[in-house]
């Protein structure tokens, strides 16, 4: 049986990869989490084919024209995009294919999946815009100006919020993943 490809959006600083570890962790749901493709050099450690798929750009921009990436963006000279035929093995696996994308990729996947009934989109929200501040600022690892960024686009995000399927509030990581994880089983039957 094909598994469900799952978008998990959220404004920057919400929790997003702490309820991700949280929900890869119940065996039940049967996940996978996506591998992006990117152009940018791999960092100390990271392998390719298991943190990203590296590539040059001329081999990215062919998968853009081809249609090959269910969604793409470009970041500080660096592009990112999703892999359509790793994604559609992983489904065709019987696996839960879990993509954790900005609001922008996630706007691309839901047009070209919307009549997908093996299709969710879940918006992660904060308790309230004060504790996502509070939970941005607690990171300290950001100037000034870069939390105020962080904020304007979150603010953005969040009224992005009613193009998803589902809205779940991240009150704790356990929690959030809890009501995610019934939302899956939900669209699994």
């Amino acid at each position: 049986m094909k598994g469900l490809l799952i978008v998990l959006s959220g404004p920057s600083g919400v929790g997003k990869g702490t309820v991700r570890k949280v929900l890869m962790e119940d065996e039940s749901l049967k996940l996978a989490f996506s591998i992006s493709m990117t152009t940018r050099q791999p960092r100390n450690g990271e392998i390719d084919g298991v943190d990203y798929f590296f590539v040059d750009k001329e081999t990215f921009n062919q998968n853009i024209k081809n249609g090959e990436l269910l969604e793409y963006a470009r970041f500080v000279g660096n592009s990112y995009g999703t892999p359509r035929s790793y994604v559609e093995k992983l489904r065709n696996e019987g696996k839960n294919v879990l993509l954790e994308i900005e609001t922008n990729g996630a706007k691309q996947v839901m047009e070209k999946f919307s009549d997908d009934d093996k299709f969710v989109s879940i918006f992660l929200l904060p308790p309230s815009p004060e504790e996502l501040e509070s939970r941005i600022r607690g990171r300290q690892t950001e100037s000034e100006e870069v939390i105020q960024e962080r904020l304007a686009k979150s603010r953005k995000e969040l009224k992005l919020s009613s193009l998803y399927m589902y809205q779940v509030v991240n009150e704790t990581p356990e929690q959030a993943a809890k009501e995610i994880s019934k939302i899956i089983k939900s669209k699994e039957n």
